[in-house]
């Protein structure tokens, strides 16, 4: 018989408090907080994630309904309606946002030893954003269209167990491009783009930073051939070139070499161009670096099927921010336990199991592989018997 936690609280035991603790105070979190703290709030705000919790009504009844338990969850604050919706629109996002950002640096080191389909040792990034639909009327602060709102989710993803390194949320408005100027390039990393980042002076500054990229070119843009090097075009590269750009305008933007590769996929049946500044890869390895940028669209597919990003407890721009990125510190907290405990199932069917044990006195790990502790008699015990036969 298992005597130990329940199953949210050995989830929650994998959360560093400190780090928390300090994020809070970075932010002044609890400023006048009488009993429900930050923690209580985001406890309730995970509860919500890993059950899919429809409204804050929603959760203020299931966590009510386990009232006897959440002491041992690790809420001790008073759960109400008004009080989660107080602190959602109220305590600054940033708290949760740098708190995610804790976790993201633990999980990136538990998970930097995996491989992915290419054999590199190289640090390999997939860069692209999302948008997530919103009602104008109800949401007006997210600006997007004349009768639409939204917002978008720029994600760095590390394709090296499929880790969020850096996530940036803006108002629909904002173009992908962007996201260039908050990145912080790692020098010898590859950023794998797709078109719509294509900015030469941008990414002029990832190569003066020594850092390399893949991008998909655009169908019309000038360049001088310098030299084409022998390819194998069975395997569907028609080209490789070491270019220049022409222009006057696109030379001072990019002044220096670039190297454009032509690849045709014969199961999709469609011709790309893709622009780097790496010259010591292969032809092929880049288009298959670039194909691995599917991992990023495979990773907002994942969240805003599993977790609640689509559909919003508050309406302010502060409480929609701090459900987003609650939801993605419950992401990359599952991934963590998953590799802690070496876990041989899926982050889906690991969160499904949560979703529906948590409030359970059992082993994760022993809810996972569906085996369950036998109580076993201590022969050797020191207790005497109370009936001597």
């Amino acid at each position: 018989m298992y005597l130990g936690k329940i199953v949210f609280a050995q989830l929650t035991a994998y959360l560093p408090l400190k780090a928390f603790q300090k994020c809070v105070k970075k932010y002044r979190g609890e400023h006048k907080a009488q009993s429900f703290s930050c923690y209580d709030q985001f406890l309730c705000m995970a509860f919500a994630q890993l059950t899919y919790r429809e409204s804050l009504r929603d959760i203020e009844s299931c966590l009510r309904a386990m009232q006897d338990k959440l002491y041992h969850a690790g809420i001790r604050g008073k759960v109400s309606r008004s009080t989660l919706a107080d602190a959602n629109e109220k305590r600054d996002w940033r708290i949760y946002a740098d708190f995610a950002q804790v976790l993201i640096n633990i999980a990136r080191k538990l998970y930097r030893n995996d491989d992915f389909d290419i054999e590199l040792e190289e640090t390999v990034y997939a860069l692209d954003a999302t948008i997530i639909d919103l009602c104008l009327s109800i949401f007006p602060w997210a600006l997007f269209r004349k009768r639409k709102g939204a917002i978008k989710l720029h994600t760095l993803l590390d394709l090296r167990g499929c880790i969020p390194s850096f996530i940036w949320i803006t108002h629909g408005k904002i173009h992908d491009v962007n996201m260039l100027d908050e990145l912080i390039p790692e020098p010898g990393a590859i950023y794998i783009m797709d078109r719509g980042y294509l900015d030469f002076a941008r990414l002029y500054r990832l190569t003066l930073s020594l850092s390399f990229f893949v991008v998909r070119a655009k169908h019309r843009f000038q360049f001088r051939r310098i030299y084409s090097k022998p390819v194998n075009r069975s395997t569907g590269i028609i080209c490789d070139q070491i270019i220049v750009l022409k222009g006057v305008n696109v030379k001072k933007d990019y002044p220096d070499k670039m190297r454009r590769i032509k690849y045709y996929d014969s199961e999709g049946k469609e011709l790309y161009v893709f622009l780097s500044n790496n010259f010591s890869l292969s032809a092929i390895t880049i288009c298959q670096l670039y194909k691995s940028r599917w991992q990023v669209e495979l990773f907002f597919k994942w969240i805003k099927q599993h977790l609640r990003i689509k559909a919003f407890y508050g309406t302010s721009e502060n409480a929609v921010k701090t459900q987003i990125w609650i939801a993605i510190t419950i992401y990359v907290l599952v991934a963590i336990v998953k590799k802690h405990l070496k876990l041989d199932v899926s982050l889906y069917t690991l969160l499904q199991i949560l979703s529906i044990t948590l409030f359970e006195k059992e082993s994760i790990f022993q809810l996972v592989n569906g085996t369950h502790y036998k109580s076993i008699s201590n022969q050797n015990c020191r207790q005497l018997d109370l009936f001597e036969i």
